[in-house]
């Protein structure tokens, strides 16, 4: 897959990169970094390398950051081999550190994007400086209940039943509305120019061909995932990450309950632990500040 099959023209902020079996977009820093340790962001499902643009501004002086988009999300395109898994991620994301010879990174994951950093640490501990985890998508069983609609994509014939829903006139404002609820605390707290961003991004999105298939096929993934044994297991693996660990959990996360943070802490060898009562799933969107400090004091120990 060439560059020129990427979704869109990617904006001038971003930059695209050939990896084995993807093309992917990232996200570039707005001034040079030049001397500053370098950092790569991992977003969750649904999400784009867009999700780190406020915490990558806290982190501007003390960090070089990058923000991927996965296979099929933002504006990277589909993976070549339609390998949406925990793992076809993780290879990609490997592909691109291996590609720009940034390595070792401080590597950062939300959601989706901390299973797909806790395995790339586990399996390539050469790559990885430190690991800060956002709300990261570790196997919850039972899920919470606010959780069960994002596990049903996973069920066959999500993408037609979505794709009905999509054509029943709901609007993109309605329909990004809802999303927002799901992973923000606060809705009202969002700023004005990040909600018509968002509901921009959605009507893009619900115009590619490919969106709801990546979106299922990656929220399969995660199913898959939370059901491997043995090494591949990704409490396993967290139990083998030997780079210092960042865990952050919000209180009113719908989709990761703060409960997993003990078992968290339990697994990985070196870890420390910020909880934001007013949390939901995004805390790097809606509290960058309090996750930058903490994300500091994790750089001054690493």
């Amino acid at each position: 897959m060439s560059a020129d099959q990427l979704p869109a023209t990617a904006p001038d902020s971003y930059r695209t990169v050939q990896v084995p079996g993807a093309v992917l977009a990232v996200s570039t820093p707005p001034a040079p970094a030049d001397g500053l340790p370098p950092a790569l962001f991992v977003h969750g499902l649904g999400g784009s390398g867009d999700n780190w643009r406020e915490l990558m501004a806290e982190l501007a002086g003390e960090v070089a950051g990058e923000a991927v988009d996965l296979p099929g999300f933002g504006w990277s395109a589909p993976p070549a081999d339609g390998n949406l898994s925990v793992s076809g991620h993780v290879r990609a994301v490997i592909g691109y550190l291996e590609h720009s010879g940034r390595g070792p990174v401080h590597l950062f994951g939300n959601s989706l994007g901390g299973a797909v950093a806790v395995r790339l640490a586990a399996l390539r501990p050469d790559l990885v400086r430190s690991l800060t985890l956002i709300s990261p998508a570790l196997p919850e069983l039972p899920p919470q209940h606010s959780a069960w609609p994002t596990g049903l994509l996973a069920v066959p014939g999500a993408a037609a039943l979505l794709t009905r829903l999509r054509g029943s006139g709901r609007g993109a404002d309605e329909a990004t509305e809802e999303l927002l609820r799901l992973v923000y605390a606060d809705t009202s707290a969002i700023p004005a120019l990040r909600r018509a961003q968002a509901v921009s991004e959605y009507r893009r999105r619900a115009d590619l061909p490919y969106a709801l298939e990546v979106l299922v096929g990656s929220a399969r993934g995660i199913v898959t995932a939370y059901t491997e044994r043995g090494e591949q297991a990704l409490w396993r693996q967290a139990e083998q990450v030997r780079a210092p660990v960042l865990l952050v959990y919000g209180l009113k996360d719908k989709l990761v309950s703060y409960r997993s943070a003990h078992r968290a802490c339990a697994a990985f060898p070196d870890a420390r632990l910020l909880v934001l009562p007013d949390s939901g799933h995004v805390a790097m969107l809606e509290h960058p500040r309090q996750v930058a400090r903490a994300v500091r004091e994790l750089l001054a120990e690493a």
